[in-house]
């Protein structure tokens, strides 16, 4: 049991671990922004555009009527509901790969300013000169 903890914590504290778990929270974080620039900035030129107060409403088409007030038992095909989570998707998607395109940008400038060390070549060169000095 002390092995299994112990290789759990190792598990925990790697850095992608880590990495993820910041990921999913950002995620959560980027997906409420843009749930709310859809309510309250998509849907309304929405409801300016077809008088209705979102996509959801909108291509909505009754199948068969379930023969109640109740609009539960209607069988509807909602082609708007799935519209207004495709444009979640792709603005997700378009904020996500903004913020990879800027990580990359900075791990890129990152690395750029690193000194590089010798090359392999460099020290298998030393490495030679050093072996014939001693022979």
């Amino acid at each position: 049991m002390k092995n299994f903890l112990k290789e759990f914590k190792s598990f925990i504290a790697t850095g992608n671990m880590i990495e993820l778990a910041v990921a999913v929270i950002l995620g959560a974080a980027v997906k409420a922004v843009i749930d709310a620039f859809i309510a309250n900035v998509a849907n309304p030129i929405i409801g300016a555009i077809f008088g209705k107060p979102n996509l959801d409403n909108v291509l909505r088409f009754t199948l068969r009527d379930g023969g109640t007030d109740d609009p539960a038992d209607d069988s509807v095909l909602a082609v708007g509901a799935v519209l207004t989570q495709f444009i979640s998707l792709v603005l997700v998607g378009l904020v996500l790969f903004m913020v990879i395109k800027a990580y990359n940008r900075l791990k890129k400038s990152a690395a750029e300013e690193a000194p590089a060390g010798p090359s392999e070549i460099d020290l298998l060169t030393e490495i030679r000169d050093a072996l014939k000095a001693r022979g």
